[in-house]
């Protein structure tokens, strides 16, 4: 599907959307509720954390998403020696020229696959903050655009592996959604020793738009109509995070602009030109939870029990 095929408005997004769900369900199978954030994340406009245990797919999700789009992808593997040039390139002096050039590192690409990021230091993920924020790099005082869309999805094992660096609170603010992929039901499991989907569909898999098809649902994504009575909706329930017990640092104004972003991408999957209350419900635990600083040692847990609570008792507007 290119762009020539569509025309722009919510219809765009509706049909790449649905296409892109139905393609990754070719390849990743039984998680439902990780293809969606995928999906939602790309129509929104902004980047995926995929945090699991290793070998559950969490690469081979990455790469579905990144031939669905029709979309260059380049990969950064994560490691303790990686160093910031690494990902965001180096400046090379050039006789002939008599000047300094660009030798352009992964980063400039359509979609970015940092795998295993916080095996990488402190010093060489704080190379990504530009780049997922203001989409550019700086290099040696010069800024260069990244190419657009550009989308990076980061994959990350449990903080309690070995070899690991936490990624810090302004990076994981940067991603608009963050999911899991879990262990597979048992007769998924059978499928994937048959070489039925995994990594042995990867090569097969077709894509279902191009780039300029990809900046057209986005853009449309963006036209989806968000009543006001939502939006303060979204706004009440990131506030609420902020003074909820056990939470150290709640959602910023910035998760807050995410969620409305992704609940607009929620409700162009569901096949729908405005944003429900359950659209922002949908979304909130993807898109709320891996941002909150909590005081347990095991955030995460409380994190998703207090988005859970919030939902319960934040009152959702009326239709």
């Amino acid at each position: 599907m290119g762009s020539s095929t569509v025309a722009l408005g919510p219809g765009t997004a509706v049909a790449v959307g649905q296409a892109l769900l139905d393609n990754l369900g070719r390849v990743v199978c039984g998680t439902d509720g990780a293809l969606t954030a995928a999906v939602v994340a790309a129509l929104a406009g902004g980047h995926l954390l995929i945090e699991d245990v290793p070998g559950v797919g969490k690469t081979v999700l990455a790469r579905a998403l990144a031939r669905s789009l029709g979309a260059g992808l380049s990969r950064i593997q994560g490691h303790p020696d990686l160093l910031p040039s690494d990902v965001t390139g180096v400046s090379v002096y050039s006789p002939t020229r008599e000047s300094w050039e660009l030798r352009p590192g992964p980063v400039f690409a359509h979609v970015v696959l940092a795998d295993e990021l916080n095996r990488t230091p402190p010093r060489t993920q704080a190379a990504l903050l530009e780049s997922m924020e203001e989409h550019q790099v700086t290099v040696d005082g010069t800024s260069w655009p990244l190419p657009r869309p550009h989308m990076v999805i980061a994959t990350q094992n449990p903080l309690s592996q070995r070899g690991t660096f936490p990624l810090v609170e302004s990076q994981l603010d940067r991603f608009a959604m963050a999911t899991s992929l879990g262990y597979p039901d048992r007769d998924t499991e059978v499928r994937l020793v048959r070489r039925e989907g995994g990594r042995a569909a990867l090569p097969e898999l077709p894509a279902v738009t191009d780039v300029a098809g990809w900046r057209e649902a986005r853009a449309a994504t963006a036209t989806v109509t968000v009543a006001a009575p939502v939006a303060a909706y979204a706004v009440e329930l990131c506030r609420a995070t902020r003074d909820a017990p056990g939470v150290r640092l709640g959602a910023s104004p910035r998760a807050a602009i995410w969620l409305v972003r992704a609940a607009q991408a929620h409700a162009v999957v569901a096949g729908r030109g405005f944003v429900s209350p359950g659209d922002v419900q949908a979304v909130a635990d993807g898109c709320l939870t891996h941002r909150l600083v909590c005081e347990d040692a095991d955030g995460s847990e409380v994190a998703a029990r207090v988005v859970a609570e919030l939902l319960g008792r934040v009152p959702a507007p009326r239709p």
